[in-house]
């Protein structure tokens, strides 16, 4: 971190690096200093009787590792002390190319390991000191085939949003928000690895961890905050903590739902992309929190699944990039708002696989046609300075539908509004209000007869009299990019007609199928925060789903 300014004070500068700097984890160029230690998986997911290669990285003597499943109740699997430590030099360019560590350790014995979360940790003790050093990983164990052919399935199927944890993940320095790519090495990657540890805060995180979401209002003229970032930077972890990672999330739905009664299994985004049939048997296959990106592949997955009599319960938002996985799915690509100038394929060909929004033209396939709702109509909501004094909830317009049983909820209720269940990223849809109720607008591209059961507000800019240039997260580049999609226009008339966006739930039948999406990355935290009404909303659609 660079000192404060002569014209500015120590508070505003180290606040202003804590949002707009840089400071990812990185490693070291040699093994001197004090005790340190990484980790990482060969793969992101495996099944059972699959082994795991665990690659260690540290200047200790010697290490410990433990791993558990993650849920309800913590079930430890694997636990080895003593294991000699290892340095290897790591390449600067490590969130592209991967770290390339030696492999350290081998687990080979996970028949009888149950679909979930494992959590790897690997640690340094000393007598005196207790734990010195340690660090976490997370990897995905999915259903054993016999699960997968139990006629009448009746668990839940969670896909955890890899891509996105792939996407935010800054370890090394680079991911595809920021970095240290292109010419004068601070430009975001388009290409990134999965060899390589995740960044403090993915894997775990403490209760006290503020949310995007900001429940106390700011003051008159304030300017806009950012207290997850400021959070981060004071006490080391990640910046995208809060945008991405099985801690923020995945873990969080597992918990609350073995606590509930449910069977959860879990697979990653990279299982659906390799393997579609890995959905058949289940009733419904469920997501949440902050899910951005896919590839091609997964959605053709999800839309046949949904063709031939699945069910979606999606309680996630900001449904926004294609992605590519390359090198047997180590690698990671998506060029987002470069995609025009920079993916190869705008060149070669086929342009339908071109990493950018789902609604660009030389894709051809609007996000909404598969989960209803895209994030180029939504965006941002409850933070920053994007509606930050907003409801916090949906409000609602269609109280009779069945998902809203047993709540006691009217027309003009705010749902989860106590609990922040609103942002900071949420999907919308192109509608119009007809008798005080929302509709589809023409020529939206929305699945046939789809309802839209609650609508809030949302933005791609933040705006305002307290704005100052310079000094905000968002910049433009979000405003200005959904207007060249919608419009074909980055001008400031093109984002006038843009960049009002919405977040809302809707439901549609499909085929033979049925999807329910509350279009926002944070519905999680009304399950966490024991909203009753949002509880029973989430038991409603997954009770109904499961059934025959």
């Amino acid at each position: 971190m660079s000192g404060p300014s002569q014209t500015q004070s120590p508070d505003v500068n180290w606040r202003r690096e804590a949002v707009q700097g840089n400071y990812a984890e990185r490693p070291p160029s040699d093994p001197g200093g004090p005790i340190r230690i990484w980790l990482y998986a060969d793969r992101i997911s495996y099944r059972p009787g699959d082994p795991i290669q665990i690659s260690v990285n540290t200047n200790a003597q010697r290490y410990s590792i433990e791993i558990y499943r993650d849920g309800a109740h913590r079930q430890p699997v694997v636990r080895r002390t003593g294991l000699p430590g290892t340095w290897s030099a790591t390449n600067v360019n490590c969130s592209e190319v991967g770290c390339d560590w030696p492999v350290s350790v081998v687990v080979s014995d996970t028949e009888s390991w149950r679909s979930g979360g494992f959590v790897i940790r690997a640690f340094v003790a000393s007598d005196c000191d207790g734990v010195v050093a340690e660090s976490e990983h997370v990897v995905i164990f999915g259903p054993s085939r016999q699960t997968r052919t139990t006629e009448n399935n009746d668990r839940l199927l969670l896909v955890a949003a890899t891509a996105t944890w792939t996407a935010y993940n800054d370890w090394g320095g680079s991911n595809h928000y920021q970095g240290l790519s292109g010419p004068n090495g601070n430009d975001f990657a388009p290409r990134l690895s999965v060899q390589r540890p995740y960044a403090r805060g993915f894997v775990s995180i403490p209760d006290e961890a503020p949310r995007a979401v900001l429940m106390d209002q700011p003051g008159i003229l304030e300017e806009p905050e950012y207290p997850h970032m400021e959070w981060a930077y004071r006490n080391g972890y990640s910046k995208k903590y809060v945008s991405a990672g099985w801690a923020s999330f995945e873990r969080r739905f597992v918990i609350w739902a073995e606590k509930a009664g449910y069977q959860v299994d879990v697979i990653s985004q990279t299982d659906l992309h390799n393997d579609p049939t890995i959905l058949s048997g289940y009733r419904c296959v469920a997501t949440i929190g902050h899910d951005e990106y896919w590839s091609w592949e997964m959605r053709d997955a999800i839309d046949a699944y949904v063709d031939c009599g699945g069910r979606i319960a999606r309680f996630a938002g900001n449904f926004m990039w294609q992605i590519r996985l390359e090198d047997g799915g180590s690698t990671q690509v998506c060029y987002k708002y470069t995609a025009r100038e920079r993916d190869p394929l705008m060149n070669t060909g086929p342009r339908h696989l071109v990493t950018e929004s789902w609604e660009a033209g030389e894709i051809g396939r609007p996000g909404a046609s598969t989960f209803g709702l895209n994030a180029t109509h939504g965006m941002y909501a409850s933070w920053s300075g994007c509606s930050p004094r907003g409801a916090k909830g949906f409000p609602l317009y269609r109280p009779d539908h069945w998902a809203f049983a047993q709540t006691g909820l009217y027309y003009g209720d705010i749902i989860g509004g106590q609990s922040g269940v609103f942002g900071y990223e949420v999907d919308g849809i192109g509608y119009e209000i007809r008798g005080g109720l929302p509709f589809v607008a023409p020529g939206a591209l929305a699945p046939d007869c789809m309802e839209i059961l609650a609508l809030g507000l949302s933005s791609t800019i933040e705006e305002g009299e307290s704005i100052k240039p310079g000094h905000t997260f968002l910049g433009r580049e979000d405003a200005e990019y959904v207007a060249m999609v919608l419009t074909g226009s980055a001008d400031q008339a093109s984002i006038e007609k843009t960049k009002r966006g919405c977040g809302a739930i809707v439901y549609f039948q499909r085929g033979k199928g049925q999807v329910f999406h509350a279009g926002t990355s944070d519905w999680i935290m009304g399950l966490v925060r024991d909203d009753r009404i949002v509880i029973q909303i989430t038991k409603n659609v997954l009770d109904r789903f499961l059934g025959p």
